[in-house]
């Protein structure tokens, strides 16, 4: 999985302001967590059982290069 920016409790102590990160992607704010598991769920279970070597993008909209 290939995620695009993510908010974690981690953002707020490292990052000195917070209030632009996310915003550069076309939805317009950071991912929860919650909403990229079910992208490693899926990979993780039987359904994807004949998926190999893939990237699945979870950006927001942001093509990845």
């Amino acid at each position: 999985v290939a995620p695009g920016p993510v908010w974690t409790p981690l953002i707020p102590a490292t990052l000195p302001d917070t209030v632009e990160f996310g915003k550069q992607s076309p939805l317009g704010r950071p991912a929860q967590p919650a909403e990229l598991a079910p992208a490693y769920v899926y990979l993780a279970s039987q359904e994807a059982s004949f998926v190999t070597a893939e990237i699945l993008n979870a950006t927001g909209g942001t093509p990845l290069p």
